[in-house]
């Protein structure tokens, strides 16, 4: 295998279309897509600091290794990627990328990034920036932390373990989501999902829930959760109190004490959903008994 090392390389394309190449302790400064079309490339200890430095390669590990500001969308149409260890502090990374790992990765700018990607493994990965994942599938993701709204928007496939997401309009028309023994705060949360399921999560979002085809919620607490489940068919476990639930379409709802429950005669039909729930704060007369 070539070696690379300690070099600083500008100008457009300066290892265009290389393979079999071992690169340690080099600045990829001005100029862009130095590593386009690249194959069977370890990268180590190096510094991306313009624009699209990956596209249309495979086979990449890079490890220790940073990417600047201005390494935007600097991952695309690349499969068979592994990052361990890095800063990327460029936004609209990683898209249409095959067989994607990332682990220990800082992504302070992360507007726009990871978009239709499939094949994802995330292990103690930082996030912050809007519209995280959007469109991606067949990911696997533990010890999370993302701050950004409209995250996993068309989303497929999805399986989360110890998360903490800030997150506004989360998990917007998924499919088979499933999260585990997470923290989420923002609202509107999974609207016209399909297939959502929340297990051992603690949740706060004003009219989270909603528009939800089978939603699942096992051993759940919902702080400050209002006007949840409208129109969602639903099996849910709520721990402790939900403050107010509307309008669910049909199935389940176990809680140990509801604020306030609203379920219009005009708008859906209060017998298809079986409220299971020692404590119901307040209910209106108009409303269904």
């Amino acid at each position: 295998m070539k070696e690379v090392n300690q070099a600083y390389l500008t100008g457009e394309r300066p290892l265009f279309h290389e393979n079999n190449l071992r690169i340690n302790e080099t600045i990829f400064a001005d100029g862009e897509s130095p590593l386009k079309e690249c194959s069977d490339i370890e990268l180590k200890n190096s510094m991306f600091k313009w624009k699209y430095p990956l596209w249309y390669s495979k086979n990449i590990v890079a490890e220790d290794c940073t990417w600047f500001e201005m390494a935007r969308a600097g991952v695309w149409y690349t499969d068979h990627l592994t990052v361990k260890n890095a800063v990327i502090e460029a936004p609209k990374n990683f898209r249409r990328c095959h067989e994607l790992t990332l682990s220990n990765v800082s992504l302070p700018n992360a507007a726009e990034t990871l978009w239709s990607c499939d094949g994802v493994e995330m292990e103690h990965v930082m996030a912050k920036g809007d519209y995280f994942a959007m469109n991606s599938q067949n990911m696997k993701i533990n010890d999370f932390q993302l701050v950004g709204n409209y995250s996993f928007d068309g989303a497929k496939n999805v399986e989360i373990h110890n998360a903490k997401m800030l997150s506004k309009d989360a998990f917007w028309n998924s499919e088979n989501v499933t999260v585990y023994d997470s923290f989420i705060s923002g609202e509107y949360l999974g609207w016209n999902a399909k297939n959502l399921t929340l297990v051992n999560c603690t949740i706060e979002s004003l009219q989270g829930m909603c528009y939800i085809e089978n939603l699942v919620m096992k051993n759940c607490t919902l702080l400050n959760t209002t006007l949840a489940f409208e129109y969602s068919t639903v099996d849910v476990d709520i721990r402790g109190k939900v403050d107010s639930v509307m309008n669910p379409t049909s199935g389940v709802i176990r809680a140990g004490a509801i604020g306030e429950l609203i379920m219009e005669k005009d708008k859906i039909n209060p017998q298809d959903t079986k409220i299971i729930c020692p404590e119901i704060g307040r209910e209106l007369e108009h409303m269904c008994a």
